[in-house]
C-alpha cells in the first residue's frame, strides 16, 4: 500500500515511524515531512497542504492508496472533502468533521445536543455584548477565540479587565477570522488530562492515556506552549475514565455528528478535566496530540496502518487496542525565545549518538538539513523519547539521551513524569 502522510512535525514523524513498520506498506512519502522522517521515506517540500487541489495531485501523480492527515488545518481547509470526491481514500475528518475543533461554538452546540458534559457558554459576535456579560459572572473566566488561533486564542485569568480586554482583541481583529467570534465559558476546577480515540463514523476505539506538561517551566511554571513532554500511561486516573469517556462522551457525539450526515473518520482528541461532578469536556480536536503521539506510537502494539485503512472505509476491527506493557517518556527540546519569538538556525550536535541509543527513539519536530548539517527550523525542535519497564525507567533513558543533544539556546524541563 502506497501512503501519504501529510504533515511536517513531531506528530507525523512518529506516525510515520509507526506506519513505515506495517506489513501492508510499499512507499511511504510525506508532505512536506522532515529531515527526520527523510530516513522512512521520500519528502515532498513545496506543496502547499492547505490547498486541497494541490494535495489531490500529488496524490494522484504518486498512486496513493491512503493519505493520513496529521495536523488541524488541512482538514479545516477540507482537503479529506477533495480527496474523497476524486475517489482517494482518506484518514482524517471532513471539513464539517474538523469543525469540533475549527469552531468552538459549533463543539459546543454538538455537546448540548449529544449530552455531554461540558462547561456552560455564552458564544458572542458583539464585543459590547460579551464584555457585559463577564461583568455578570465570577472568575476564574475563559474566554477563546472560536476558530483555529494556534493554541494563542485563549485566555483564562481571574483578572475581569484582562478577560474583557482579550474579547475585544479577539473581535477586534487580533486573530483574524478565527476571533471573529467568542466563546466565554465557566471554568471547570480539576485535574486536566485527554482520552484519544479512532473514529471510523459510527464507532470509536480508545487509545491509551498519556499526560502532557504545557507550562514552558518545571514545576508549572512559565507561559502556555504546545507542549514540553508527556509520558504514558498516565497515573492516578480514575480506573474507568477511558470507557467512561467512550460511552459518555465519543459516542454520543460521534451520533450526533451522524444525525446530522457527517460521517467522522478520523481522530479525536477529548480534553477532560476531572470535576467533583465527573469528567467534563474542555475542548475537542480533530488530531492526535503532540508530543502525545510521540509515546502512544511508541507502545502501540498494532498495525497502525491496517486500522486506519480499515477506519477509513468505514469500518474498525474489534477492539480494544493492544499495547506494549511499556511505559514512555517524551521530553521536548526547545529553541531559545519559545513559545514567543524562537531563534532558528542553531546547529544541532548529538543526533546520530542518541539514535544508537537502545529504548531511545528521537522524533523531528522542527529542523532543518543544510550543507553544514542539522539546524533548528522554530520552537519545539526535537523529541527524545525514551520507553522502560516503569515510568521512572523510561524517565531516566530519556533525560540521559537529551543531554547528549546540543544546540545554542537550547532548553527542557527537567520534571517530566518526575509526579
Amino acid at each position: 500500500m502506497r501512503v501519504l502522510l501529510v504533515g511536517g512535525g513531531g506528530r507525523e514523524h512518529a506516525l510515520g515511524w509507526k506506519l513505515a513498520q506495517s506489513r501492508i506498506i510499499t512507499d511511504l512519502i510525506a508532505v512536506p515531512g522532515n529531515p527526520g522522517f527523510a530516513q522512512l521515506g521520500a519528502c515532498i517540500p513545496g506543496i502547499d497542504i492547505l490547498d486541497p487541489r494541490a494535495v489531490v495531485d500529488l496524490a494522484l501523480a504518486n498512486a496513493i492508496d491512503l493519505v493520513v492527515i496529521g495536523p488541524e488545518s488541512p482538514l479545516a481547509a477540507g482537503v479529506v472533502d477533495a480527496l474523497t470526491l476524486s475517489g482517494i481514500r482518506a484518514y482524517g475528518p471532513t471539513k464539517a468533521g474538523a469543525q469540533l475543533e475549527s469552531s468552538k461554538a459549533f463543539a459546543k452546540s454538538i455537546m448540548r445536543r449529544a449530552g455531554v458534559p461540558t462547561a456552560d457558554s455564552r458564544t458572542f459576535t458583539d464585543v459590547d455584548e460579551a464584555i457585559e456579560y463577564l461583568e455578570t459572572i465570577p472568575g476564574p473566566y475563559v474566554v477563546k477565540a472560536d476558530g483555529l488561533a494556534y493554541g494563542k486564542g485563549v485566555l483564562v485569568t481571574e483578572d475581569l479587565i484582562a478577560a474583557q480586554g482579550w474579547a475585544r482583541l479577539c473581535i477586534g481583529g487580533e486573530f483574524g477570522e478565527a476571533g471573529s467570534t467568542v466563546v466565554i465559558e465557566d471554568f471547570l476546577p480539576g485535574q486536566e488530562v485527554s482520552v484519544f480515540a479512532i473514529c471510523d463514523g459510527t464507532r470509536a476505539l480508545a487509545m491509551d492515556t498519556a499526560r502532557d506538561y504545557k507550562r514552558h517551566r518545571d514545576g508549572g511554571k512559565g507561559p502556555n506552549t504546545g507542549g514540553m513532554g508527556c509520558y504514558s500511561p498516565a497515573s492516578r486516573l480514575p480506573d474507568d475514565l477511558v470507557d467512561r469517556t467512550l460511552d459518555e462522551i465519543i459516542q454520543p457525539v460521534l451520533t450526533a455528528l451522524a444525525d446530522d450526515g457527517i460521517q467522522y473518520r478520523g481522530f479525536l482528541y477529548a480534553g477532560l478535566v476531572l470535576t467533583t461532578e465527573g469528567p467534563k469536556v474542555l475542548e475537542f480536536n480533530c488530531r492526535l496530540g503532540d508530543p502525545e503521539t510521540q509515546v502512544l506510537m511508541t507502545r502501540l502494539d498494532e498495525d497502525l496502518l491496517e486500522i486506519l485503512a480499515s477506519g477509513a472505509e468505514g469500518y474498525l476491527p474489534d477492539g480494544p487496542l493492544r499495547w506494549h506493557d511499556k511505559a514512555a517518556v517524551d521530553v521536548v527540546l526547545t529553541a531559545a525565545g519559545y513559545p514567543d519569538n524562537a531563534e532558528t538556525g542553531r546547529a544541532i550536535s548529538g543526533v546520530n549518538e542518541v539514535r544508537s541509543m537502545p529504548d531511545v527513539h528521537i522524533f523531528h519536530a522542527n529542523t532543518r538539513r543544510t550543507a553544514e548539517g542539522l539546524v533548528t527550523a522554530g520552537g519545539r525542535v526535537l523529541n527524545i523519547v525514551a520507553t522502560g519497564d516503569t515510568v521512572q525507567q523510561a524517565r531516566t533513558r530519556a533525560y540521559d539521551a537529551a543531554s547528549h543533544v546540543h544546540f545554542g539556546g537550547m532548553h527542557y524541563r527537567r520534571d517530566i513524569a518526575d509526579s
